[in-house]
């Protein structure tokens, strides 16, 4: 059975999707946008953007009873590739561990409200 997962702790989402999908010990999180979660703003270079977007999917792991170690796959998506290195400064304060999530990261044109990356996961519980 679906469960959709919401929390006031990340964005709302923007469109006509849940922040989030549980099916059974799987979460499904839609890419979450470096958006504050009270204001919906979003500022600040690569650094401040992925520490946001971070901080939203744990928000939404929290929700559901989980946490970085739970994930199993991440989706990270950059709107210029140049930013690559400090955004894995970033990301590899959040997902810690072994094994490390298996991980696609791509540069695309453009990211929702001009923002400079997003990340969607993958989880499971034990």
């Amino acid at each position: 059975m679906l469960k959709e997962i919401k929390t006031t702790g990340a964005p709302a989402a923007i469109g006509p999707y849940s922040q989030a999908v549980a099916v059974g010990n799987m979460l499904f999180a839609s890419g979450q946008l470096p958006a504050d979660p009270a204001t919906g703003e979003i500022k600040g270079d690569i650094t401040e953007q992925a520490e946001m977007s971070c901080k939203n999917v744990g928000a939404i792991l929290k929700e559901n009873g989980m946490d970085f170690t739970n994930v199993v796959k991440t989706t990270c998506f950059l709107a210029d590739i140049a930013d690559f290195a400090k955004f894995n400064e970033v990301y590899t304060k959040y997902f810690v561990g072994n094994p490390k999530p298996a991980r696609s990261c791509v540069a695309v044109k453009d990211i929702p409200k001009g923002a400079k990356c997003e990340i969607e996961v993958i989880a499971m519980k034990d």
